[in-house]
């Protein structure tokens, strides 16, 4: 489970909060409105519940949601949609009724486990996901360089970022960086900003700046003010511990395995997880 999952979350939500974006996809269920997937974001948004609503979820590694919900994570982009159009009516109504008929969250919590446990023994994780998002959340990894140490061409490499997170390795490295320094600052709370953000990989402070009206629409200074740096419960999305990591180490494709080749480009095709598009109502 440690590989699929960041967090299990359980809240009584009230009020408007503020998600930015970190790659995850998560599940949820909400009291009153159902199972619901939020899929990969590319920028901040809100969102307002009555006081007291129950709400429980489990919140995906980037790159893990779309072998276990057999979906392509680009078709999930800054969308939020009913679990049944993504993994179809029955096995979603089948873990629906389990939940709310659970009489603890507790409960609730271990019929999510149990399901995603079972997702993931028929759909295994993509082996690339995890080695992706640890380069991609290193800095000074840049994407031609990554891309010829897997020996594919970048536009390969876009091809699974897109399949894997929902969008390109580029854009998944601004997201990164913005949570990797949210957990920086998380974890030293006098750094002061221009430090911080050298140790996320920015060019400058005023780089930092750009990103994060970019991405969460606040000042550097706002965003570690709001609750967004505890959006994960404390637990680590990125390792943050050294500024200077090994480079991760990433399957690469043998030449002694037979795989497909793109009639136009010579290139060869990689095997995603096979998915079904999302049922759009």
């Amino acid at each position: 489970m440690r590989g699929a999952l960041v967090c299990t979350w359980t809240a009584a939500v009230s009020g408007t909060h503020l998600l930015v974006p970190d790659a995850c996809v998560d599940v949820l269920w909400i009291r009153g409105v159902g199972m619901r997937v939020c899929g990969p974001e590319t920028a901040a948004w809100t969102f307002r519940l009555p006081p007291g609503t129950e709400a429980v979820g489990v919140r995906f590694r980037p790159g893990a949601a779309p072998a276990a919900l057999a979906c392509s994570a680009a078709e999930m982009q800054n969308i939020r949609i009913g679990l049944d159009d993504v993994l179809g009516a029955a096995p979603a109504r089948a873990l629906t009724d389990r939940i709310e008929n659970a009489a603890t969250d507790a409960q609730r919590i271990g019929h999510f486990e149990a399901a995603i446990r079972a997702w993931c023994e028929d759909r295994p994780i993509d082996p690339w996901a995890a080695p992706l998002t640890r380069a991609l959340g290193t800095p000074g990894q840049s994407i031609r360089a990554l891309a010829d140490d897997v020996h594919v061409s970048e536009r390969a490499l876009q091809r699974r970022c897109h399949h894997l997170f929902g969008y390109g390795p580029t854009t998944l490295r601004s997201l990164l960086r913005l949570q990797r320094f949210m957990a920086l600052a998380r974890a030293d709370s006098q750094a002061r900003l221009a430090d911080l953000a050298h140790r996320a990989g920015y060019a400058d402070q005023a780089h930092l700046s750009r990103e994060s009206r970019r991405i969460a629409a606040m000042t550097p200074t706002d965003l570690l003010a709001s609750e967004a740096p505890d959006w994960h419960g404390g637990l680590p999305l990125l390792d943050v511990g050294f500024v200077q990591e090994p480079r991760p180490r990433i399957p690469q494709y043998s030449t002694r395995r037979q795989l497909p080749t793109d009639d136009a480009t010579g290139e060869h095709i990689d095997h995603e997880c096979p998915h079904r598009p999302i049922r759009r109502t």
